[in-house]
């Protein structure tokens, strides 16, 4: 059984940074796609940013330049780095996974993950 943890959310004042972690239980191969979502409250579930097995990155415009996303084979985990952080980046964070093919265009799509964690809170005051 596929299990995602996220460990790393917590509060912070605009302009600091925070380090998200997730790793993969249960399934003995790289996931060939992982990523970040976020979900405010009120709001639909985004892609943040999505990474692949041969580590091609797409970003949402709204975190471009501030979010880094990285992963870890060996370790079958997944970060995402956040600088800069913003108010209207508070949010539910989720790490997804999935290793069935995902379009290029379609890689922010939470749908297109059926591997899904927890999630960890961030919150950013001003």
């Amino acid at each position: 059984q596929v299990q995602l943890v996220e460990s790393g959310g917590g509060s912070v004042q605009a302009g600091g940074s925070l380090r998200l972690s997730c790793v993969v239980f249960g399934y003995a191969y790289s996931m060939n796609f992982m990523g970040w979502f976020r979900q405010a409250p009120g709001k639909e579930r985004e892609g943040v940013a999505v990474t692949t097995g041969e580590g091609r990155t797409t970003y949402a415009d709204a975190v471009k330049g501030r979010f880094t996303i990285s992963q870890d084979n060996a370790k079958n985990s997944l970060y995402l780095q956040m600088n800069s952080l913003k108010p209207e980046d508070t949010a539910m964070y989720y790490c997804a996974a999935d290793y069935w093919p995902i379009a290029e265009g379609a890689r922010l799509v939470p749908t297109q993950y059926r591997y899904w964690g927890q999630g960890t809170q961030v919150t950013v005051s001003s």
